[in-house]
């Protein structure tokens, strides 16, 4: 039984170190020069060509390299009969918050302020706000939105959430479904995506809902570029809807050398690099799966097929 690592964007020599290390008996193969495609029982992939997976017929197990499973459903000719397995990982979840923070601060304190005031020689000084007056709203609450909503509400800030299902954590009003969108919407000076991208939420960071926040909010999008309609985006701070935007993920990856967002002197673009996947972290579980599926036994972390996440 064979693992094959499948990506057409990443490094994949630390991932086949991570997994020998992690058990030295493996038989590890990297796409596109595997052995023999029969002998393949478990595929690792990450933004894999579409339709590959139907070169394995004995293919038995599908696993996310990150936390994002996207990717997975989004080719058209995934055989449906296979399970869908994904990384969860409380360093990912460091990692993110860790990125979410910064961008947080950077807005709190008014950096974004004072970076055009430096450019036009400009000495005025802004009174802090309090964090406690001061709300921070995360737009999805699984493992990483949740771990993130903790820990910025034990610093201070008021938190709140939403999500398609109820979620309960300590000290964060949680929000959710269609019907508490606006609600939410209406309280949240910082704006934080975490959601899985699906048909539902696809083009959710839109003009409709950025009118529905408090004038000079501030976005951080950390899921999916598919989130946000990028147009909307622009409308919203040239009309000063809101104050700014950081923004992690884009439609297009790399983003484009032409594209607005490059030049926009209110939108800090980073190279989707908030949470990235340590293989070294993450093999343990991957190889704990892969011999689960060799027993029979249930899967870890395994997504539905149906949800999308």
């Amino acid at each position: 039984m064979t693992i094959i690592i499948i990506s057409r964007d990443k490094d994949l020599k630390p991932w086949v170190v991570a997994l020998k290390e992690a058990d030295s008996s493996l038989d590890v193969q990297v796409w596109p020069h595997e052995k023999q495609k029969a002998d393949i029982k478990f595929a690792l992939c990450w933004k894999h060509p579409e339709g590959v997976l139907q070169d394995y017929p004995n293919l038995q197990c599908v696993s996310s390299m990150g936390a994002g499973v996207d990717h997975l459903f989004n080719d058209a000719f995934l055989p449906k009969h296979l399970p869908v397995v994904r990384i969860v990982d409380p360093l990912l979840a460091q990692y993110m918050f860790e990125y979410i923070c910064t961008a947080v601060m950077y807005y709190f304190r008014e950096f974004d302020v004072y970076q055009t005031q430096q450019a036009q020689s400009q000495w005025y000084q802004h009174s802090p706000k309090s964090m406690s007056q001061t709300t921070i709203g995360i737009m999805g609450l699984g493992k990483l939105g949740g771990y993130s909503a903790e820990k910025l509400s034990k610093m201070g800030f008021n938190v709140i959430g939403w999500s398609r299902s109820q979620k309960s954590i300590a000290n964060v009003k949680a929000y959710v479904g269609d019907t508490q969108l606006g609600q939410f919407l209406a309280h949240t000076n910082i704006l934080i995506c975490l959601l899985p991208l699906t048909d539902r939420t696809s083009g959710i960071l839109n003009l409709q809902l950025f009118n529905q926040l408090p004038q000079g909010a501030y976005l951080v999008n950390v899921a999916r570029g598919e989130h946000l309609v990028e147009e909307d985006l622009i409308t919203a701070l040239n009309q000063g809807q809101l104050r700014g935007a950081c923004l992690d993920v884009f439609q297009q990856e790399p983003l484009p050398i032409d594209h607005p967002f490059w030049m926009h002197k209110q939108i800090i673009v980073t190279p989707h690099c908030s949470s990235i996947t340590d293989p070294r972290s993450v093999a343990p579980q991957i190889v704990q799966n892969y011999r689960r599926m060799q027993r029979g036994e249930p899967l870890l972390n395994q997504v539905s097929v149906l949800q999308g996440y």
